[in-house]
């Protein structure tokens, strides 16, 4: 798998960046996160089908897509990935690492929707018992 060892304990996003781009509402801030739980996978997978028949224009357009959505999580390792395979696309000529470099966004993109998921199962937790 790549990357796992190098960042396990480091978070997969900014959380208290995140909080402060949204004035710190933790509703909105889950409202967001559940729109990129359901956005981001049809464009993984999109990413995966150019990846796998080599056409850069679409990798440079769909890793740029999701590098953006990583960037405003404030999900830098991700959005780094995302970059890297953004500018194999844009190069479109070394087809060599593309594998490589949309495995690392899987992983990440993987390990961010289990935090969210744990995010936002705190915040509904916490919720319950305000009321």
């Amino acid at each position: 798998m790549i990357q796992a060892d190098n960042h396990s304990a480091e978070p997969t996003f900014n959380l208290p960046e995140m909080l402060a781009r949204v004035d710190n509402d933790r509703e909105f801030l889950c409202e967001l996160l559940e729109i990129f739980k359901k956005e981001a996978p049809p464009l993984l997978l999109s990413l995966q089908e150019a990846v796998s028949s080599e056409n850069m224009k679409l990798v440079e357009a769909e890793a740029h897509n999701l590098k953006g959505m990583f960037a405003t999580l404030s999900a830098t390792r991700a959005a780094s990935a995302a970059s890297q395979l953004e500018q194999m696309g844009r190069g479109g000529v070394d087809r060599s690492g593309l594998r490589e470099r949309l495995a690392a966004i899987e992983y990440e993109l993987a390990a961010l929707l289990t935090e969210l998921n744990n995010y936002i199962a705190e915040g509904t937790h916490e919720d319950s018992h305000r009321g």
